[in-house]
């Protein structure tokens, strides 16, 4: 793997910052290439030659995130659910800004449906209807059921400004899920 020239890697730091903070102020439709370099402090042509577009870059930054979460769980993999939610909610921790930003635009609804797309995919294999509480109910069903749970959680922690330590809301979570995917 070639290493990142590390101006590269600052200027699209940068620019992904600005992409945030701007869809924090206004509608991600509303946003210009030069509002996104202006706020960058790079050229218009410094955007172009890594990204398309503005939705280019957004999508780019939503897969990056759905990126590290898909191999935060193959790490947690042998974790309970509440461990493995825990690496999660650190996660959303620390990139506060960005997830906050994008479970509240209203120019960003694609992210939210990547987001519970993800979910879905790494609790399908958890799931049974086979036997237990779930016997007889629609797999899909229960997924969506949970995905939206999950997603749900996370967008109240993030709009009441994360009322409860990312361990707590974690655990609660994950009891959740332990209690009803047994």
């Amino acid at each position: 793997m070639s290493k990142v020239d590390r101006r590269i890697a600052k200027s699209q730091v940068a620019i992904k910052k600005a992409v945030t903070e701007l869809m924090s102020e206004k509608s991600f439709d509303d946003i210009t290439i030069q509002d996104i370099a202006d706020r960058a402090d790079v050229n218009r042509g410094t955007i172009y030659l890594h990204y398309t577009d503005k939705y280019d870059l957004l999508d780019k930054m939503i897969e990056e995130h759905m990126e590290n979460l898909r191999e935060l769980c193959q790490s947690a993999s042998e974790m309970t659910f509440q461990e493995g939610n825990y690496v999660w909610f650190e996660y959303f921790e620390r990139n506060y800004f960005f997830f906050s930003t994008m479970l509240a635009s209203k120019g960003a609804p694609y992210f939210r449906s990547r987001f519970l797309d993800l979910v879905i995919e790494e609790y399908k294999a958890e799931v049974d209807n086979t036997e237990g509480k779930n016997k007889g109910l629609n797999i899909e069903v229960i997924l969506q059921f949970f995905g939206s749970a999950i997603v749900g959680a996370v967008e109240w922690w993030f709009r009441n400004g994360m009322p409860l330590p990312a361990r707590v809301i974690a655990e609660q979570t994950g009891a959740l899920l332990d209690r009803n995917l047994e």
